[in-house]
């Protein structure tokens, strides 16, 4: 269908790509990869035919049709939403005119004539075409698109130009997805989507009948949706079959393979280059000499592309909390007559990472906006705990940062025990290398500025990080170090984020925002989608609940898990005490007792209990010292506050090795 041979192209004088080859089928699914600046994006446009080649050739099967969708730039006027997507349909909607048109004429021409056997054999004929064309469901299709890209019908009325640079990315890709070109395009498609969106547009794409191609620095999203990966790596097109892990896994191969090929290449060259030494003055040896330098011009040599630097970076690890960090009591919330949030009760833990899900609007922002008691809620009570320090991330965090503030002086500043080594690595993982340190953060777009605001929260965390999108402009290189930064953080996360995998790999708890009210799920995004299906599906139709701790009901209120998909122990005993007979182990409880959990969980898992055996040496060590304490008198009140936090420590304690008893039979049974 489409063809690219030989082919290359420069930026300037960089090389993007070299003697690339590519056939593309009638029904490619395939995800473009590759390091940052390495002509990913300029490689989709020259598919696109909005950039040349250098040199090679571009061939495309004649009657095919393409449709591209750049990052951002689209700016869309003079029609609402609905008509601007019904411009898409333009040779149906010029049938369905000349169908009125003929329609008109038929009334008023005489059914025996000749010109009337004329008008209704065309009418029959446009009107065949028009059916096959799907004419009469063009509203129903463009309403359906809409609504899985998160527009209410309130919208479809409005005009484009009322809509952000967000939205309106979002209306040129529902004209894309409706027109079905040959060859869909997709530059980060995701990138303005919530995470509603994000799964419809998976399922979508699984559905589509013709072929795409597109960037994403979503994992998850790629590994759902492709069946080939192309990258843009040492110049080339390297192509792998499967998904996205399936290509971090066949990539780890073919480095190994190419290193030892270059290798076994050294040696060889290391002895003709001994040989031609050797002998080159020796006459009876000229043949042989000459014949190894021919070899010698003739290798090709293979190259070893410089990799980018793995980032590790564990930020400093802030002081304890109390062990209830956060408490919301009958909390509502409204702006005008408008009610956003509405009795709503729930208690945060130290140490979970809770994921805030929900519907575009549902009202995630407004929800963790009054958690960082930046608004105040409009009755109820939001209370923190012991010694909680809360620091907020908003998606437009840049707002709050000095614009003639140098930006390796800025972050310095707010972590001046940090190398400085250190602090350039973990920019350069943001996207910010070589003299970019030292630029103003006023001339910083704003998404460059969010992307250093996070980094500079990295290298100086509070122990109750409330964060809003902080995935939103970060490549996969620097979403791995955020999320493996957060995995090692001890505090206390709560995150709204649009990245599956981001919470997948990160949530220990799910906070649903859906209908004004907050409903809790223990576990993961994948949990919380099976709890959803549980609540919906047929476990529900003989009347009693699943007894797998992932297929919980949703509840209003406060609801505690000692971890990711560990049942709490007091669920356990509430079970044991209703019968003393032995419950009969239905099917559905004995798979769900069984069933193996999945590597991101289980990894979570295993760090939780790697720091819960970091943590009760620690806590151990303070009671020690506090005992001691309270052996030397100094005064009443003295002796008071040491015994009150000995009886914290040691609830603190017990807590701590009642959930590393569960943590370390659940790792048991996976074993």
């Amino acid at each position: 269908m489409l063809q690219l041979a030989a082919a290359g192209k420069r930026f300037g004088p960089k090389l993007l790509f070299d003697e690339a080859n590519w056939l593309i089928t009638a029904h490619e699914r395939t995800g473009l990869v590759g390091g940052n600046g390495t002509g990913k994006s300029t490689l989709l446009k020259t598919l696109a035919g909005i950039e040349t080649l250098d040199y090679g050739a571009l061939h495309r099967t004649k009657g095919m049709t393409l449709g591209y969708l750049p990052q951002d730039g689209l700016n869309l006027t003079g029609r609402t939403v609905f008509n601007e997507c019904l411009t898409v349909f333009q040779s149906q909607r010029e049938m369905e005119q000349e169908l009125e048109k003929l329609t008109h004429a038929m009334s008023e021409l005489d059914p025996t004539s000749s010109e009337y056997t004329e008008v209704a054999e065309r009418f029959s004929e446009i009107n065949d075409l028009f059916h096959a064309h799907d004419g009469y469901a063009l509203d129903a299709q463009v309403g359906s698109v809409l609504g899985g890209l998160g527009f209410s019908k309130e919208d479809w009325g409005r005009d484009t130009s009322e809509f952000s640079g967000g939205w309106q990315m979002r209306i040129a890709l529902a004209k894309l997805l409706l027109q079905k070109p040959s060859l869909l395009l997709l530059d980060e498609p995701t990138n303005h989507l919530d995470l509603e969106s994000r799964n419809w547009l998976e399922g979508y794409l699984k559905g589509y009948p013709h072929g795409f191609i597109l960037i994403s620095h979503d994992r998850y999203f790629l590994d759902v949706t492709v069946e080939k990966i192309a990258e843009v790596w040492n110049k080339r097109l390297h192509f792998y079959t499967g998904g996205y892990e399936k290509y971090v896994t066949q990539k780890q191969e073919r480095k190994q393979q190419l290193l030892s090929a270059y290798k076994n290449q050294r040696d060889h060259i290391e002895q003709l280059e001994a040989f031609i030494g050797r002998f080159r003055y020796q006459a009876t040896k000229a043949k042989q000499v000459q014949s190894r330098i021919k070899e010698l011009e003739k290798i090709e040599r293979i190259e070893i592309p410089e990799e980018e630097s793995t980032i590790h970076f564990t930020f400093p690890q802030p002081p304890a909390s109390g062990r209830t960090v956060l408490e919301a009591k009958g909390m509502d919330k409204s702006y005008g007559p408008k009610e956003v949030l509405e009795n709503v009760s729930f208690t945060i833990d130290r140490g979970d990472r809770i994921a805030l899900v929900g519907a575009n609007g549902a009202g995630k922002s407004t929800l963790i906006r009054l958690l960082s008691q930046l608004e105040p809620p409009t009755s109820g009570e939001i209370k923190l705990g012991h010694n909680v320090a809360a620091d907020y991330f908003a998606q437009d965090q840049y707002k709050v940062l000095d614009p003639q503030a140098k930006m390796l002086d800025d972050i310095s500043s707010a972590a001046p025990k940090v190398p400085e080594v250190e602090l350039r690595g973990l920019l350069g993982c943001f996207l910010f290398s070589g003299d970019d340190v030292f630029k103003q953060l006023g001339v910083l777009s704003g998404g460059e500025r969010n992307r250093y605001a996070l980094a500079k929260m990295l290298v100086s965390p509070a122990n109750f990080l409330l964060m809003d999108e902080p995935t939103n402009h970060l490549d996969l290189r620097a979403k791995d170090v955020l999320l493996e930064a957060i995995r090692n953080f001890t505090g206390t996360v709560v995150f709204v984020s649009h990245d599956r995998y981001f919470i997948d790999g990160l949530a220990t708890k799910v906070f649903e925002v859906e209908g004004g009210h907050v409903h809790v799920y223990p576990g993961n995004y994948e949990d919380y989608l099976r709890s959803k299906e549980g609540i919906t599906g047929p476990a529900k139709s003989d009347g009693h609940e699943g007894s797998s701790p992932a297929r919980v009901p949703h509840a209003r209120g406060p609801q505690r898990t000692s971890f990711a998909g560990v049942e709490p122990r007091n669920a356990r005993l509430g079970s044991e005490s209703q019968s003393s007979e032995p419950a009969e182990v239905s099917p559905s409880t004995q798979s769900s007792s069984t069933k193996r959990l999945n590597p991101i969980k289980l990894r979570q898992l295993e760090d939780r209990l790697g720091c819960l055996e970091e943590e009760i040496p620690r806590t151990e060590s303070a009671i020690a010292t506090t005992e001691q304490a309270l052996c030397n008198f100094v005064s009443a009140d003295e002796t008071q506050r040491q015994t009150e936090l000995l009886a914290q420590l040691r609830d603190q304690l017990q807590s701590l090795m009642q959930e590393w008893e569960e943590l370390s039979l659940t790792l048991e049974s996976q074993a």
